[in-house]
């Protein structure tokens, strides 16, 4: 007889597990929200890795452009110095390069929305907002990085934190937290947006509050009028604070700002997405 033939029988105690696991009538368990997230989570870090290149690319141009532009252009004529105007300059381009990658985040929500992922996603049995808040978990990996770097050229160029380690990990965390809070508004663009490209041109708004920000210069040196508008911009608190802490002289004022417009930020923009998250679900 051909050996091609034979059949060969499962090895014993094979054929009663199987059994056991296709004849049981108990359902696995749903996964709930923290795993939900984790797992989402990691197919958005999985992504990043798939578009490595791209994505070091996009969080190194900006801070290699401010730092080394406008520090050598116009450094001398706004302090005097490049060396002083670095202590100035670096924590406030750190609030920006972080807050400029959560324009990423709306874009990869959108991305998803587009190409119809969500739709599978909304078929499964699992904490639904987990989609939204698993892509945002996964790019805080992403503004850590940016932070770090900015912070790290900036200190190859001479930036010295007058508080030490402790201010500078401080400084992070507290612009980390800003950071995840801001990326909500574009998470809200990125539900509803039609065209990914919405969300480049949503982007460029960033710069806007930088460059009406206290980013560049003290707003001390502005008309009234402009002063007002600088002061009240939150990216504007983020900076005060960043210096604040990497100096050592931070308040409790400058702190409870930053906290007050990252809850500001959640509060409205948080729930704002998930209702039009559930709406475009619906529809």
């Amino acid at each position: 007889m051909s050996t091609a033939n034979t059949i060969v029988p499962p090895r014993a105690g094979v054929g009663e597990r199987l059994d056991s696991v296709l004849l049981a009538s108990a359902e696995p368990p749903r996964p709930n929200a923290w795993t939900a997230t984790l797992t989402l989570a990691g197919r958005a870090l999985q992504k990043m890795k798939n578009s490595a290149f791209e994505q070091l690319f996009d969080i190194m141009l900006m801070p290699v452009i401010f730092l080394l532009v406008f520090q050598y252009l116009f450094g001398g004529a706004f302090a005097g110095s490049t060396d002083d105007y670095l202590q100035y300059f670096l924590p406030g381009v750190l609030v920006v390069g972080a807050v400029t990658q959560t324009a990423s985040t709306g874009i990869a929500v959108n991305s998803d929305i587009v190409k119809g992922i969500f739709d599978r996603f909304r078929t499964m049995p699992f904490w639904q907002p987990a989609v939204l808040v698993g892509t945002m978990v996964a790019d805080v990996g992403r503004y850590l990085f940016a932070l770090l770097f900015t912070a790290g050229l900036g200190m190859l160029l001479g930036y010295r934190p007058e508080a030490g380690a402790v201010g500078f990990i401080l400084a992070i965390l507290l612009l980390l937290a800003f950071s995840f809070a801001f990326a909500w508004i574009f998470t809200v663009v990125g539900v509803v947006a039609k065209k990914t490209e919405t969300l480049l041109t949503c982007s460029m708004l960033l710069m806007v509050l930088a460059f009406l920000s206290n980013v560049f210069v003290d707003s001390d040196t502005m008309p009234r009028w402009m002063q007002i508008i600088v002061d009240i911009n939150p990216v504007s608190h983020a900076a005060t604070a960043a210096r604040g802490l990497m100096k050592g002289d931070v308040t409790v004022g400058h702190l409870l700002l930053v906290l007050f417009s990252s809850t500001i930020l959640v509060v409205i923009f948080a729930p704002l997405t998930m209702y039009l998250y559930n709406k475009r679900r619906r529809g």
